[in-house]
C-alpha cells in the first residue's frame, strides 16, 4: 500500500511539472509573437532612426567599401588613406549639408531661437570646416605601382603611377585618379538625361513625403495636409502606370505644378527638422551609395572591354589555325633566311598576339615606304597565335618586303635554360597621375608611358646576326618612310626614342629606388625605337637589365618600369618630336593637323583602334591600312 501510495503522489507530481513546462512554453511562444509583431512596427513608424549609427562620420554619410577590380582601380584604394581622399570625402558630406539646408524648410527667427545652442552652432561650423578645407594643402606620398591583370588578352597591360603632388582635387579630376581613363570615355560618350518629367515626379515625391509626417501632425494644417495627401496619391498612381514621359497621360503638366505648390506652401510652415533631415540624409546615402556601385561596375565593364580580345579577333585566329592545320603542306617558309640574318637590309620588330594589329603595323610601313624590296619584318608571338599569324602572312603580301613569324616560345637562346619556357610579355604602359598645384586650385593631368617589356632585352641574343633594328609596338600606324632612322647617328646610344618631357625621372623616385639617376631626365617611350644592337652587346645592358628587376619584390609589369628608364640612363638618343605622336588611344584633345605631320602614331592607352570603345575620330587613320577584301573577315564579322 505504501508503495502505491508512493507512486500516485510521484504521478502527481509529475503531472504538476508537466503543466508548469507547458504553461512556460505558450508563455515564451505568445512573447515571441508579441515581439514579431513590434519590431515590424517600429520600423514603420521610424523609431530605429533614433538609435544611434555605427557609423563615425558625424555628417552622416555611409562610406562605401572600395574595392579595387583592375589595375586602374588600384590607386582609387590607395588614395583612400591619403589625406588628399579625406579632403575629397569632406567636400562630398559639406556638398550633402548644402544641399539639405537647400531643400529643408524655412525657420523662422522665433522658433531657431528655440533651439540648443548646439544646434545654433552647427551650420557656422560647417562654413568653417568648408572655408579651411579649401585653404588647407598637405603633401601627399605616391602610392605603390599596383601589380595588373594577367596578361590573356591582345591589348598591352596597363599600370597605374602617380606622381607626387599635394591637395585635393575636383570631381571631375578625382575620378581619373579613380578610374583611369574610364572617365575620358565616359565624359565624351555622356547621354542627355531621358525621361526628364517621370524623374521630376519622383523627386517631388519623395520631398512630399518627407514633408508629410510632420505637417500631419499640426492640427492648424488640416488642409495643407489633404492637399499633401491628395497629391501623393496622384502622383503615385501616374508612376505606377508610367515608366517613360511618353507614358505619361495629359495634363501632367497641372499635377507637377500642384505639386510644386503644396511643396512649396509645406516649406514655409515652421516644423521639426529632425524628420525632414533624417529623410533627405537617407535618399541621398541611397543616391550616392548607388551611384558610386554603378560607377564601380560600368569602370569594371571597361575594363574588361578593353583588356580583353573581341570576339570577332578571336574567331579571326581561331579560323586562321584551324586553315593551317586542314592543309599544312600550302603554307611553306620561304627560302629567305639570308635575308632573316642580313644586316645589310633595315630589319622591323613586331611583338604582337593580334593578327591584325600586327598586319596594319607592317602594311602602313610598307606603303608608306620608297623601296620595300630591303625591309624585313620579325614578328614575335606566342604558341597560341603562331599558326594564325603564319598563315594570316602567307595569304597576304606586302609588296617587296618580307615577313618573318617567330614563336618566342621555341626559341633556343644559349643563355635562357631550356627547361623553362619564355612567355610571352608585350610593351607595359603606365598610367601616369600627375597633380600640379597653382595656388589654391589644383588640377590633374593622366599621362601614358610605356616601355620595353622582359622579352625586348632578349633582342641581342634572338637576332644574333643583326645590328641594328627598329622595334614596332602593335599599336601604330606608319605614315611616312622610315628609312631615314637608318642614317641617323646615335653618337654611342642605344635606344633611339621620343622623350615625354611632361614626366620626369624625379617624379617617379618612389618607384626607381635610390639608384643614381638625373631627376631631370624626361621619361622616354617605346612605340617607335630604334636599337643599337652592337653598342647593347657591348654594354652587355640585358645583364644591367636583370640586375636591376631582381632588387625587391614588385610585380612583372613595376619592374618593367624601373629597370627599363635606369637600364638606359643617359644611352637614350632622343628622336624629334616629328617622329612619333602618342596619345591616340587615351586623349581626345589631340590636333588633326599634328596627326597628320607625324610619321608614327602611337594609340598608347586603353581605346586602342580595333575596339568598340576606340575614339572615333582617330579609328580612320589605322583603318585605311587595314587589308578588309579577306573572307575571313567578313565572316568572323571583323568592322573596326
Amino acid at each position: 500500500m505504501k508503495g502505491g501510495g508512493g507512486g500516485g503522489g510521484g504521478g502527481a507530481v509529475s503531472v504538476t511539472t508537466g503543466k508548469r513546462r507547458w504553461r512556460s512554453l505558450v508563455i515564451g511562444v505568445l512573447f515571441l509573437v508579441i515581439l514579431s509583431m513590434l519590431v515590424p512596427l517600429a520600423f514603420l513608424l521610424g523609431l530605429h532612426n533614433g538609435f544611434h549609427s555605427p557609423n563615425p562620420n558625424p555628417n552622416g554619410y555611409v562610406p562605401v567599401h572600395k574595392t579595387s577590380i583592375v589595375s586602374d582601380l588600384k590607386i582609387y584604394d590607395k588614395y583612400e588613406n591619403s589625406e588628399t581622399f579625406n579632403h575629397a570625402e569632406n567636400y562630398r558630406s559639406t556638398r550633402i549639408n548644402d544641399l539639405v539646408k537647400k531643400l529643408a524648410p524655412n525657420i523662422s527667427k522665433d522658433v531657431r531661437s528655440n533651439f540648443p545652442d548646439g544646434a545654433k552652432t552647427e551650420t557656422s561650423d560647417m562654413s568653417a570646416t568648408d572655408t579651411s578645407h579649401h585653404s588647407k594643402v598637405t603633401p601627399v606620398s605616391p602610392p605603390a605601382v599596383p601589380q595588373s591583370l594577367p596578361n590573356t588578352s591582345n591589348s598591352k597591360i596597363a599600370g597605374t603611377v602617380a606622381a607626387t603632388g599635394r591637395g585635393g582635387v575636383d570631381e571631375n579630376e578625382n575620378c581619373e585618379l579613380k578610374f583611369g581613363s574610364y572617365c575620358l570615355w565616359r565624359r565624351e560618350h555622356r547621354e542627355e538625361m531621358k525621361d526628364t518629367m517621370v524623374k521630376k515626379l519622383k523627386d517631388q515625391l519623395f520631398v512630399a513625403r518627407a514633408y508629410y509626417p510632420s505637417i500631419a501632425k499640426l492640427p492648424s494644417q488640416d488642409k495643407l495636409t489633404r492637399a499633401l495627401r491628395q497629391n501623393i496619391q496622384e502622383v503615385e498612381r501616374v508612376l505606377s502606370e508610367s515608366a517613360t514621359d511618353v507614358d505619361l497621360p495629359p495634363g501632367i503638366e497641372k499635377k507637377i505644378q500642384r505639386m510644386e505648390a503644396a511643396i512649396t506652401k509645406a516649406k514655409s510652415v515652421p516644423v521639426d527638422c529632425s524628420n525632414v533631415d533624417k529623410k533627405f540624409r537617407q535618399i541621398l546615402d541611397m543616391t550616392n551609395d548607388e551611384a558610386n556601385f554603378h560607377m564601380k561596375q560600368s569602370a569594371f565593364l571597361y575594363q574588361l572591354a578593353v583588356q580583353t580580345m573581341p570576339k570577332s579577333l578571336h574567331c579571326l585566329s581561331m579560323r586562321l589555325t584551324v586553315e593551317y592545320f586542314k592543309s599544312p603542306s600550302v603554307v611553306m617558309e620561304l627560302s629567305q633566311a639570308d635575308r632573316f640574318s642580313d644586316p645589310s637590309l633595315h630589319h622591323y620588330v613586331i611583338f604582337s598576339t593580334n593578327v591584325l594589329a600586327s598586319s596594319v603595323v607592317i602594311n602602313s610601313t610598307v606603303l608608306c615606304a620608297r623601296e620595300s624590296k630591303n625591309q624585313v619584318f620579325h614578328v614575335l608571338t606566342d604558341g597560341q597565335n603562331y599558326f594564325a599569324m603564319k598563315l594570316w602572312f602567307f595569304r597576304n603580301t606586302f609588296k617587296e618586303a618580307t615577313v618573318q613569324v617567330l614563336n618566342i616560345e621555341q626559341l633556343n637562346l644559349e643563355s635562357h635554360d631550356k627547361a623553362i619556357l619564355i612567355h610571352m610579355f608585350l610593351p607595359v604602359e603606365y598610367r601616369v597621375s600627375l597633380l600640379n598645384v597653382d595656388g589654391p586650385s589644383i588640377h590633374s593631368k593622366m599621362q601614358y608611358i610605356s616601355v620595353f617589356s622582359h622579352l625586348h632585352y632578349l633582342l641581342p641574343e634572338i637576332f644574333q646576326s643583326l645590328t641594328k633594328v627598329v622595334v614596332l609596338d602593335d599599336d601604330v600606324v606608319v605614315q611616312k618612310d622610315l628609312s631615314a632612322l637608318w642614317d641617323i647617328n646615335m653618337g654611342g646610344k642605344v635606344n633611339g626614342a621620343v622623350q615625354s618631357c611632361s614626366v620626369s625621372l624625379g617624379q617617379l623616385k618612389s618607384y626607381l629606388g635610390e639608384n643614381s639617376y638625373d631627376k631631370n631626365s624626361c621619361a622616354w617611350m617605346s612605340g617607335l625605337n630604334i636599337v643599337d644592337l652592337a653598342r647593347w652587346r657591348e654594354l652587355d645592358l640585358t645583364k644591367t637589365y636583370q640586375r636591376l628587376v631582381s632588387m625587391g619584390e614588385e610585380s612583372k609589369e613595376a619592374v618593367a618600369l624601373r629597370g627599363s628608364l635606369l637600364t638606359f640612363q643617359d644611352l637614350v638618343y632622343a628622336l624629334d618630336g616629328v617622329w612619333a605622336l602618342s596619345g591616340l588611344g587615351h586623349d581626345y584633345g589631340l590636333n588633326i593637323e599634328a596627326i597628320k605631320k607625324a610619321a608614327v602614331l602611337h594609340y598608347n592607352g586603353h581605346m586602342k583602334p580595333w575596339l568598340e570603345l576606340g575614339i572615333p575620330r582617330y579609328k580612320k587613320f589605322w583603318k585605311k591600312f587595314l587589308n578588309q577584301e579577306d573572307q575571313l573577315l567578313s565572316e568572323c564579322n571583323v568592322h573596326p
